[in-house]
């Protein structure tokens, strides 16, 4: 009965905090909406490298075969090979990745504005 109270008393309470925060910061929240990314396209028509080239000095993730997600800068796509610079989680770190190991590749397409 006791943890079926205090269950109670952390729902409302979280609840309160939600709804007050809402009515602090009503304008900031009608504000902003989604946008579109500026150029942010995939094309199924065309190979995985060349939709990296269109990246090219922009942020992605890339996921590989091994299961590992890389996310880092576009910075040269070759034949077979693509530099990604300034992983995440190792500001000074670059990486040169086998094109055939990539088995997905994501991108931002939306912002908050």
């Amino acid at each position: 009965m006791k943890k079926r109270v205090g269950f109670v008393v952390v729902v409302v309470l979280a609840a309160t905090m939600c709804w007050g925060s809402a009515s602090f910061f009503p304008s900031e929240a009608l504000a902003r909406n989604v946008v579109a990314v500026e150029g942010a396209r995939f094309d199924t028509s065309i190979s995985l490298a060349d939709n990296l080239k269109n990246y090219m000095n922009q942020d992605v993730f890339v996921h590989l075969k091994s299961g590992k997600v890389l996310q880092g800068y576009v910075k040269e796509v070759g034949n077979n090979l693509v530099h990604l610079e300034k992983l995440r989680g190792k500001d000074f770190y670059d990486a040169l990745i086998r094109i055939e190991e990539i088995t997905a590749m994501e991108a931002k397409f939306r912002e908050m504005k």
